[in-house]
C-alpha cells in the first residue's frame, strides 16, 4: 500500500509533536551561530594578535572529515593554494610554512584528532574549531596551535567560527556570523511549525515533494553543497529517494521521465515506486554565465517532460549567509515531509 501523504498534519499540534526535536533544533540555529561566535571571540582575536597573524601562509589545508564545507567556501576565494583534506592525514607536502585549519564540532572524531596531531608534528600553524575539552582539542597543544572553542556540536556555527578567524587575516571572504544568524533566524519564522501552511514556504514544498522523487539542484559551489544536505535530510525524514548532483547527472532523469497524464488515477498504487520526479533548484543569486546555462536547461526539460519545478531563492547578506537560509529552509521541508507521511 502507498504512503499516504496528509498535508493536514502540517497545521496539526500532535503531529508536530513528533517533530519537536527536530524543528525545535532548526528554530535554534541562529542562537547557535551567535553563542558560539560570541564564546569564540577572545580566542579568535588572540590568534589573530599572535604568530597566526603575523605572516601569509604557503597554503591552506582544511583537514579532518568536515573539510568539505570550508572547501566550498575557501575554493573560489583563498588567495593563497587551498586544498581540503578529509582523510585522518595531511598532504606530504603540509609543514611549517603552512597553516592547517580543522572544524570537529563534536570533539570526538579520531580522524580530525590525527590531523590535528600530524600538523602538530610536522610544525605547522594549527587551528582547530572544536570543545575545549575533548579529543580533538586535547591534541592542539603547541606553540602554533589554537582552538577556537565550540560547544554546541553545530557544524555550520563551527565553520562560522573558523570563518570569522580566516576574514580576519585575509584568507576568506566576509563572513560576518550576524548575518548568518539573522538569516537562520528569518527563516525560522517563515518556516515555523506554527505559522500556516498557507504562507509557510516549507510546508508549502513539502506539499510540493509529497507525491514525487526530489532532484535537487544548486549553481553555485556553495548552493550545490546546500542541494547535497537537503536531500540528505528529505532521505532521512521520508525514508524515500531523493538526489543531488550537477545539471550532467540529473538532466538524463528529467528526460526519462514519464510524461504527466491528467486522468492517472491519483489513488493507484500499482506503479507506486516509479514516482515522477519533482526538480528543486536552490537559488543563492549565483549569475555566472555557466550557472544560468544549465539552470535554463535543467528548466527546459523538466517543463518539456511536464516535471515540477520548485525555486528556493536565499537574499541573505553573504554567501555563508544565503547558504545556511537554504540549507535551512530545505531542511524544515524535509522535516515537514516527514510530519505529512507519519514518519518519526
Amino acid at each position: 500500500m502507498a504512503e499516504i501523504f496528509d498535508d493536514s498534519r502540517l497545521d496539526d499540534e500532535t503531529a508536530l509533536a513528533t517533530y519537536d526535536q527536530t524543528l525545535r533544533h532548526l528554530a535554534e540555529a541562529g542562537a547557535r551561530v551567535r553563542r558560539e561566535a560570541g564564546e569564540a571571540a577572545e580566542a579568535i582575536a588572540a590568534a589573530v594578535a599572535g604568530a597566526l597573524g603575523e605572516a601569509r601562509p604557503r597554503a591552506v589545508v582544511a583537514a579532518g572529515p568536515d573539510s568539505r564545507l570550508l572547501r566550498s567556501v575557501l575554493e573560489p576565494w583563498c588567495p593563497v593554494p587551498f586544498v581540503a583534506w578529509p582523510g585522518p592525514s595531511l598532504p606530504g607536502w603540509a609543514g611549517g610554512l603552512d597553516l592547517v585549519v580543522v572544524l570537529a564540532p563534536e570533539g570526538s572524531d579520531t580522524g580530525a584528532a590525527s590531523a590535528v596531531a600530524e600538523g602538530v608534528r610536522r610544525g605547522c600553524r594549527v587551528v582547530v574549531a572544536c570543545p575545549p575539552r575533548s579529543l580533538v582539542a586535547e591534541h592542539a597543544v603547541g606553540r602554533d596551535c589554537t582552538v577556537l572553542p565550540c560547544s554546541s556540536g553545530d557544524q555550520l556555527a563551527a565553520a562560522v567560527v573558523m570563518l570569522e578567524f580566516l576574514d580576519q587575516v585575509d584568507l576568506g571572504p566576509d563572513s560576518d556570523p550576524e548575518s548568518v544568524a539573522q538569516a537562520l533566524d528569518d527563516v525560522a519564522i517563515a518556516c515555523s511549525p506554527f505559522r500556516d501552511l498557507a504562507v509557510n514556504p516549507a510546508k508549502m514544498l513539502a506539499i510540493a515533494l509529497a507525491d514525487s522523487t526530489p532532484l535537487v539542484w544548486g549553481g553555485s559551489v556553495l548552493a550545490a553543497r546546500a542541494a547535497r544536505r537537503v536531500a540528505e535530510s528529505i532521505r532521512r525524514s521520508s525514508g524515500r529517494t531523493a538526489l543531488a548532483g550537477d545539471a550532467e547527472h540529473l538532466l538524463p532523469v528529467l528526460a526519462a521521465a514519464r510524461a504527466t497524464d491528467l486522468f492517472a488515477d491519483p489513488f493507484d498504487d500499482s506503479d507506486e515506486g516509479a514516482r515522477q520526479p519533482a526538480l528543486v533548484i536552490l537559488d543563492d543569486g549565483a549569475e555566472e554565465p555557466s550557472i544560468r546555462e544549465q539552470r535554463g536547461r535543467l528548466t527546459a526539460v523538466a517543463q518539456e517532460r511536464g516535471v515540477r519545478v520548485e525555486r528556493l531563492s536565499a537574499e541573505a547578506g553573504n554567501g555563508v549567509a544565503r547558504y545556511a537560509e537554504l540549507l535551512s529552509t530545505g531542511t524544515y521541508a524535509a522535516a515537514y515531509l516527514g510530519v505529512g507521511l507519519a514518519h518519526g
